[in-house]
C-alpha cells in the first residue's frame, strides 16, 4: 500500500500516531496541497490542531509565481507550522499534457473561458500524490471550498491516483467564511494580507481568475481595479505587432514582423506574450458558467496569452484543414473541454479525443501574425506551406481554374432537389410537376 505503516494506534496527547519500523511513535503524515494563500494557510494549522496530523506541503508551481512569491510560500508553510516543504515545477506537464490539446482543439468554454484553472489542477493533484507516495502519507487534503469545481477536480483525482486514502477538506467541511478563516490565523499569530478576505486569485501559466466580492453579483460591473489584482505589467499606449509560428497546431516561435524568430520553449512562449498581452490588457474577460455541482457561476479572468494562441491557431486551421476536419475535431474538442472542466481528465475517452486532435494536426504549420494595442487584438495574417487558400482553385470571387460555369449550373440545380421536394410536398401553389415529385 505505498509503503504506509500498518499501525495506527493514539498517541499520549490523543494526537493520530503511527508505529515506525525502528518501533518510536509518531504522528502519521498528511500532504497538503498549498498555494500559500488565505484557504490552504488555513488548513496548516486546522489539521495540527484539530486533526493530529504532521503536515507536510506542497506547492506545484503550473505558473503564475516567481522566485520571490514561492520563497516567500515555503516561509510561510513553515511559520504556520509544516514539518518539511516541497516545491515542484509543474509548468511544462501542464503545458505539454493539457495546454497543447487546449490549443489544438480551440477550447474556449462559453466560447469566452480558455479553462485557465482546470489543467493546472490535475497536474498538482498528481505532484500531491507523488509526493503522499514519496513521503508515507497516511492522507492528502486540499483547500477547496465546498461550492466551487477545484473540491471535484482534487478528489477525483486523488481517488484515481491514491485509491482509498483519506482525502480531508477543512475549508468545505468546516464551512467557514474567508473572514472566519483569516481571524482563525490571526488568532494564532498569523496575519494574512487582509485583501485576501474578500478576493480569490488563481494565476497559473494558462491564465488567472479572480471569485469573490462582485464576482458573485452578476448586476453589477466588475471594476477594473479587480483585474489589476491579477496584472503587474505597465500598460502602453502603442500598438505591437508579434508572429506565432506553430508546428503540428502547436505554438513554437514568436517575434516582431512577418517571420517568427528561432523556437521557444511553450512555457517561455505563453509568459513572454502573457507579458505583451497585459501591456496592451488583453485578455480581460468575465465568465458565467455552469459549475460541475450544476450551479452557476461568475469570474473574472485574465488570460490573453490564452486567448491569443486559440484565435491565431483557429485562423491557420481554417487555410490548412478541410471544412469537416474543423467541424468534427472542434466538436470533440468542446466536449474534451467540458470533461476536464468536470475533473475527468483520466476518462480514457480523452484519450481517443486526443489521438484524433493530433491526427487533425499534422498539416497545421505555419505564422499568424496578430496585431495588439489598446484592449484589443486582430489575427491580421496567416501563412502556410500546406494553406489550401492557394491560388491553384482561383482567386475567390473571380474566375475559377477548376471548374466552369456550366458545372456550378448542374450542381446548383441537383443542390436545391431536397429543397424543392420539401417545399412542394407541403404547398398547394406548387406546380404540378413539384407536387407529383413531392409524393
Amino acid at each position: 500500500m505505498r509503503g504506509a505503516p500498518a499501525i495506527a494506534v493514539r498517541g499520549s496527547e490523543g494526537s493520530l500516531c503511527v508505529d515506525d519500523d525502528d518501533g518510536t511513535m509518531s504522528k502519521k503524515k498528511i500532504v497538503l496541497a498549498y498555494s500559500g494563500g488565505l484557504d490552504t494557510s488555513y488548513c496548516i494549522p486546522y489539521l495540527q490542531e484539530k486533526k493530529g496530523f504532521d503536515v507536510v506541503t506542497v506547492t506545484a508551481d503550473t505558473g503564475g509565481f516567481d522566485a520571490e512569491e514561492l520563497r516567500e510560500i515555503e516561509a510561510r508553510s513553515k511559520a504556520l507550522g509544516a514539518i518539511e516543504h516541497f516545491t515542484v515545477d509543474g509548468r511544462q506537464r501542464v503545458f505539454e499534457r493539457w495546454v497543447s490539446y487546449l490549443i489544438k482543439g480551440n477550447v474556449l468554454r462559453g466560447q469566452v473561458y480558455p479553462l485557465a484553472v482546470a489543467a493546472e489542477r490535475v497536474v498538482q493533484a498528481e505532484i500531491v500524490a507523488e509526493k503522499a507516495i514519496a513521503v508515507h502519507a497516511s492522507a492528502v487534503a486540499h483547500g477547496s471550498t465546498g461550492a466551487g469545481n477545484d473540491q471535484v477536480r482534487f478528489d477525483v483525482a486523488f481517488h484515481v491516483l491514491l485509491p482509498g486514502i483519506e482525502i480531508v477538506t477543512p475549508t468545505r467541511d468546516e464551512k467557514l467564511s474567508r473572514d472566519e478563516e483569516y481571524q482563525f490565523l490571526k488568532a494564532r499569530g498569523v496575519d494574512i494580507d487582509p485583501s485576501m478576505r474578500e478576493y480569490s486569485i488563481n494565476s497559473g501559466l494558462w491564465g488567472a481568475t479572480i471569485g469573490g466580492g462582485v464576482t458573485h453579483d452578476s448586476t453589477r460591473e466588475i471594476p477594473a481595479d479587480v483585474w489589476e489584482r491579477a496584472v503587474d505589467v505597465a500598460p502602453t499606449d502603442e500598438s505591437e505587432v508579434v508572429s506565432i509560428g506553430f508546428e503540428a497546431g502547436v505554438p513554437v516561435a514568436m517575434g516582431g514582423g512577418r517571420l517568427a524568430d528561432p523556437r521557444m520553449g511553450g512555457v517561455e512562449l505563453i509568459n513572454t506574450l502573457g507579458d505583451i498581452c497585459r501591456r496592451h490588457r488583453v485578455g480581460f474577460g468575465i465568465h458565467i458558467g455552469d459549475t460541475v455541482l450544476g450551479i452557476k457561476g461568475r469570474i473574472a479572468f485574465e488570460a490573453g496569452a490564452a486567448i491569443v494562441l486559440i484565435h491565431a491557431h483557429r485562423e491557420l486551421e481554417k487555410i490548412t484543414l478541410t471544412a469537416w476536419q474543423r467541424f468534427w475535431k472542434d466538436h470533440l474538442a468542446e466536449f474534451y473541454g467540458k470533461m476536464l472542466h468536470e475533473g475527468q481528465a483520466f476518462e480514457p475517452a480523452l484519450r481517443d479525443i486526443e489521438a484524433m486532435i493530433d491526427s487533425s494536426q499534422t498539416r497545421v504549420s505555419g505564422v499568424a501574425g496578430v496585431r495588439l494595442g489598446a484592449g484589443s487584438f486582430q489575427v491580421i495574417t496567416v501563412d502556410s506551406p500546406h494553406s489550401l487558400a492557394g491560388a491553384a482553385a482561383g482567386v475567390y470571387g473571380e474566375m475559377p481554374k477548376l471548374w466552369e460555369g456550366k458545372d456550378v449550373r448542374g450542381y446548383s440545380t441537383m443542390a436545391a432537389i431536397p429543397a424543392r421536394l420539401h417545399r412542394a410536398a407541403g404547398s398547394k401553389d406548387a406546380p404540378p410537376s413539384e407536387r407529383e415529385a413531392g409524393r
